[in-house]
C-alpha cells in the first residue's frame, strides 16, 4: 500500500471534517438532493466521456494510486549490470535462462530480443513503441479523474443555481432565505470536495506512477542496448546511474561497497 496516498487522504478528510464538526452543526452540510446532483452528474459525465471498457476498470486504476509501489531502480541497475558481466564472460546466449526467470515482463522481453539476435535499431524501436503505448494508456486512464476534477465543481455550481432558483420562489418568506441559501451553497461545497480532496490528488498520483514506470523502462532499454553492444559492465553501470536520484545512487554505491567488503 502507498503510505503517502493513505496518509495524505486521511489528513485531508480528518481536518476538513474536523473543521466542520468544530465549526458548527455537521447536519447542516448534509443534503441528499445536492449530493445527487453533484455526485450523480459528475459520475454520469465521466461515464459519457470514457469508453465503457475503461470505466469498468476504474477500480483497478484507482488501486494503482493506493497500492502500487515505486520501481526499485537500484535493483534494476544491479540486475542489468550482472547480466552485462555474464554476457561479457559467456556471451549473449548465456542470458536466455536467466531472462526466463525474471519477474519483470518488460526486461524479460528486452533481454530475449537481444538473445534472439534482433538488430539493435529494431530492438530500440520495438521497446520505445511499447513505452509510448504505455504512456498513452496511462494518460487515458488518468483522464477519467481529470474529467471528474473538472466536472465536479461545475455540477456543484449547477446545483447552486438550481437551489437559488428554488429559493427565489420563496422571496415572500424572509425566514426561508437563509436556510435556502445554505442549501444552495452545499452543492458547491460537494463539488469542490470531490475535486480537491479526491479526483485531483488521485490524478496527480497516477501521473507520478506513470512517470516512474516510464523512467524504469527507459533505464532497462538503455541497459539492454548497452549489453547488446558489448560494453564494459562498469560503463553500463555509469550509464544507468544517470537515471538514479542522488539518494538511490548513494544506496547503490553503499551496497557495492558492502558487497566488496563481504568478499574481502
Amino acid at each position: 500500500m502507498d503510505l503517502a496516498t493513505v496518509v495524505g487522504l486521511s489528513i485531508a478528510l480528518i481536518l476538513v471534517v474536523g473543521g466542520i464538526v468544530v465549526g458548527g452543526d455537521p447536519r447542516a452540510f448534509l443534503d441528499f438532493p445536492s449530493l445527487l446532483i453533484t455526485v450523480g452528474g459528475t459520475l454520469g459525465v465521466v461515464i459519457m466521456s470514457s469508453p465503457m471498457d475503461r470505466f469498468k476498470n476504474i477500480g483497478k486504476i484507482l488501486g494503482r494510486a493506493f497500492f502500487s509501489k515505486s520501481p526499485d531502480l537500484v535493483s534494476l541497475v544491479q540486475t542489468i549490470v550482472s547480466f552485462a558481466e555474464k554476457a561479457r564472460r559467456e556471451g549473449l546466449l548465456a542470458l536466455e535462462s536467466d531472462a526466463a526467470e525474471l519477474d519483470n515482463e518488460f526486461l524479460r522481453k528486452s533481454i530475449q530480443l537481444v538473445v534472439d539476435g534482433t538488430d539493435p535499431e529494431l530492438v530500440k524501436a520495438i521497446l520505445d513503441t511499447e513505452i509510448g503505448i504505455l504512456e498513452e494508456r496511462h494518460v487515458s486512464n488518468k483522464s477519467m479523474f481529470d474529467t471528474m476534477a473538472e466536472m465536479a465543481p461545475a455540477f456543484g455550481m449547477l446545483g447552486t443555481l438550481i437551489g437559488l432558483i428554488a429559493m427565489l420562489k420563496n422571496l415572500d418568506d424572509p425566514d426561508a432565505l437563509g436556510p435556502g441559501m445554505a442549501v444552495a451553497l452545499i452543492t458547491t461545497f460537494y463539488g469542490s470536495f470531490i475535486a480537491n480532496i479526491f479526483a485531483l490528488p488521485i490524478s496527480r498520483k497516477l501521473s507520478t506512477r506513470s512517470s516512474e514506470e516510464v523512467m524504469a523502462r527507459e533505464l532497462m532499454v538503455e541497459g539492454v542496448l548497452a549489453i547488446q553492444a558489448g560494453e564494459n559492465p562498469r560503463i553500463v553501470e555509469e550509464k544507468l546511474k544517470v537515471f538514479l536520484p542522488p539518494q538511490q545512487r548513494e544506496r547503490l554505491e553503499e551496497e557495492e561497497r558492502q558487497a566488496k567488503e563481504g568478499v574481502a
